[in-house]
């Protein structure tokens, strides 16, 4: 059993943030907060985590506190921390970045595909946070890097995937963000494009995300047991297409590679989605033409057919309820229209 000045609990939000949960024990001296923290948060300097205690990302017993706050027996405390440290350095670059919206707390934009969201091993230029970083600068030509802020980020989508993703412009927003992320309370709807047909019109899929034990850059469900990490994954069929199903995807929790794990355990994997087996034939006929047919498919949609169309949040300072739609980029669009035509010529599945 944990001890009371212990780690309680530590959750993910889309994998970028850790929420620490500390019970203060009953023996602790009054001691300014922002140094009980420094003793027990790993790599952060005093300064960082009063920055983080400023912006909101600290609470204790459920309010926000000052940097001098002195704890108390029994304190309930709750830390929201950055926990990737790949990108450290952001290099700002004139990236041309779809904004849908922005304004003094928040921006909303369009991601295209084959765009990393931020730096990190193999990828330190050329992504969505770079792009952001000079677009800041140019609002604020005294702003330096090191001032740029480092916890914009509140969540991401894969390298393939396009669509909406929100991003803070100060500490208070992102604070705010996180803990809607956290509580579930963010609206995403994705549209897919998978394999088969998916035979129910709507359903939920249940079962905890992990990665994958032999092969480490995949994710995999573990249906049971203490692996992996809570996940739930919401579906819609919006058009079915005999060999493939246009399927609308909500999110309740938000796991690395959810949708695409999710869909391939119940044996739909996405189009085109190469990590996962969904880039070569997995229903269909055996004949060339409909191979050529599939390649053709391939080439006109060459990613995981999946884009973030729909997001919704309360706004982190007016507490207005925000939504924003994206439309299906080009390729999804021309990918879908592609089996329409094919399915008035084959209207019945050919096994």
């Amino acid at each position: 059993m944990l001890e009371h000045d212990d780690l309680l609990q530590e959750e993910n939000a889309e994998e970028l943030y850790e929420k620490k949960t500390f019970i203060i024990d009953k023996g602790q001296e009054p001691l300014r907060i922002d140094k009980w923290m420094h003793a027990r948060i790993e790599n952060a300097t005093r300064n960082k985590i009063q920055k983080g205690i400023d912006a909101g990302f600290l609470t204790v017993n459920g309010r926000a506190v000052k940097s001098n706050y002195r704890v108390k027996p029994d304190d309930k405390i709750v830390w929201i921390t950055l926990i990737n440290p790949e990108f450290s350095e952001i290099v700002p670059e004139n990236i041309p970045l779809d904004f849908v919206y922005e304004d003094d707390a928040v921006m909303v934009i369009n991601k295209p595909p084959n765009m990393v969201v931020h730096p990190g091993v193999g990828n330190y230029t050329g992504t969505l946070l770079n792009g952001v970083a000079y677009h800041l600068q140019q609002q604020n030509p005294d702003l330096n890097e090191e001032d740029l802020p480092r916890f914009g980020l509140v969540h991401r989508i894969d390298k393939n995937t396009t669509g909406l993703i929100v991003l803070a412009k100060t500490g208070e927003a992102a604070s705010n963000l996180a803990k809607q992320f956290f509580n579930h309370t963010v609206t995403r709807k994705y549209i897919a494009v998978v394999w088969g047909n998916v035979e129910e019109d709507e359903g939920t899929i249940i079962g905890n995300i992990g990665r994958h034990e032999r092969f480490r850059k995949m994710f995999t469900v573990y249906p049971e047991g203490d692996k992996g990490k809570h996940a739930v994954t919401h579906y819609k069929v919006l058009e079915r297409l005999n060999y493939v199903t246009v399927v609308e995807c909500v999110l309740e929790t938000g796991r690395t590679h959810q949708i695409r794990v999710h869909m391939k355990s119940i044996g739909h994997t996405l189009f085109n989605d190469w990590e996962y087996g969904g880039d070569k034939i997995l229903k269909g006929t055996v004949y060339t033409k409909y191979k050529q047919f599939v390649d053709n498919c391939f080439e006109v949609c060459p990613r995981c057919a999946l884009h973030a169309k729909t997001l919704g949040f309360d706004h982190p300072v007016t507490d207005e309820r925000m939504f924003f739609d994206s439309p299906l980029p080009n390729d999804m669009q021309q990918l879908i229209e592609k089996w329409e035509r094919y399915i008035q010529f084959k209207p019945l599945p050919e096994e």
